[in-house]
């Protein structure tokens, strides 16, 4: 099985946000409108609906028989030991998997009822609506002020004043401005770790996703880093539905709604290890009361 985890260098920002010429790329996700935060206090829609959700490597079946549903606005945490398939299953659902030569993805994963890799959905428009936070900052060696407008550029925004609104609006949203206002046109790598990687939400976040994933948002980050991510989850998650991928289940546990734990399955024949999930459901149950003996033998540190 390939390695879960990678160090991905900084994004392109046509892979994030636009097409390569700098025009607004036509939405092709069935007509769907934007679906931010609402006060509307009727049950929480589906915005994710996974059923049989498998990932093929050159033909070698990495992740198999995947079945969540993700609630809007919920923060969702996947937690398993290394190998188990986590990060490959948040890549799929923004479609990073396809970037990763024999890279297959099997079953069904529709967003808002719309299957996203039905033939006639545009892989770009899909990572713009749904936009990814790396396990390492990887803010683009440019100003502040340049990696947060970067994406709305690309959409075709040119007006400085607009970009300028922007630009707040999503430092204000990451939770950032306040540190960085009066230094917007400094380059963004001499910020601090914890910085950074609220810089990348930030980026993330100013071209208006209705879904932020986050792989390992806190791994390289010092515990007072990580505890001001944590409250911007939550601050975030009025307007957004959050999927994290963690190996810390204390933060899991503290941050998330929903849990599904993965684990390993190994062929006794061949040795081969496939990752699968093993149980989803509200975190407070996954982390007291647990279905599966396997999910309670992590969560109490038998194994893992």
């Amino acid at each position: 099985m390939p390695p879960e985890t990678t160090t991905d260098p900084a994004p392109s920002p046509v892979d994030e946000v636009g097409g390569a010429d700098g025009a607004t790329t036509a939405p092709t996700l069935g007509g769907l409108t934007h679906a931010g935060g609402s006060a509307d206090a009727s049950p929480a829609p589906t915005v994710f609906d996974v059923t049989d959700l498998s990932v093929l490597y050159s033909g070698f079946r990495a992740v198999r028989d995947v079945k969540i549903d993700v609630a809007k606005n919920d923060i969702t945490a996947f937690i398993g030991p290394s190998g188990c398939g986590k990060t490959t299953v948040l890549r799929c659902f923004n479609r990073m998997n396809d970037l990763i030569d024999g890279a297959k993805v099997e079953g069904s994963l529709k967003f808002h009822g719309v299957d996203l890799y039905a033939k006639d959905v545009n892989p770009v428009e899909v990572r713009r609506r749904i936009g990814m936070v790396f396990q390492k900052p990887n803010p683009f060696p440019k100003s502040i002020f340049e990696n947060v407008a970067y994406g709305p550029k690309l959409a075709g925004i040119k007006k400085k004043a607009e970009l300028d609104e922007i630009v707040e609006q999503a430092l204000r949203g990451s939770a950032l401005w306040d540190e960085v206002k009066d230094r917007l046109g400094k380059s963004a790598l001499g910020l601090s770790g914890g910085q950074q990687q609220r810089l990348c939400i930030a980026r993330a976040i100013a071209v208006r996703p209705e879904v932020i994933l986050m792989d390992e948002p806190c791994s390289a980050l010092d515990p007072v880093a990580t505890l001001r991510i944590e409250q911007l989850m939550q601050e975030l998650k009025n307007e957004y539905t959050i999927i994290i991928v963690t190996h810390n289940m204390q933060q899991a546990a503290r941050v998330s709604d929903r849990t599904a734990f993965f684990s390993v399955d190994v062929d006794a024949t061949s040795g081969d290890r496939t990752g699968e999930l093993v149980e989803y459901d509200r975190t407070e149950k996954i982390f007291s009361q647990p279905s599966d003996s396997r999910t309670e033998d992590y969560v109490t540190g038998r194994f893992g």
